[in-house]
């Protein structure tokens, strides 16, 4: 039988991930103002990364999961971005 164990954060842990959020939605805004030229579109998916990240790592729990989890949620992330870099790559060519 497995066990169960909760795994509850604090107010203050919830709220901190929660700005560190918000100022990222922000950062992605101010981004969206400026021209990086081709790399604009690169700029704005790590900022999408981080916000990725914080949501999984503290909202979805995967602080806690087994490690094996976390590998099989790093490889599909590998896979993502190998898609995505497949993907600019054969469009910048075009």
């Amino acid at each position: 039988m497995a066990e169960h164990t909760n795994h509850v954060f604090g107010y203050k842990n919830n709220i901190l991930v929660w700005i560190d959020l918000l100022i990222l939605t922000f950062v992605t805004i101010e981004i969206a103002q400026f021209d990086f030229h081709d790399l604009t579109v690169v700029v704005a998916l790590l900022v999408a990364s981080a916000k990725t990240f914080l949501v999984g790592y503290f909202f979805m729990h995967l602080k806690f999961e087994k490690p094996w989890f976390r590998v099989m949620v790093g490889i599909m992330a590998f896979v993502f971005i190998a898609f995505l870099a497949f993907l600019f790559f054969d469009y910048s060519f075009r």
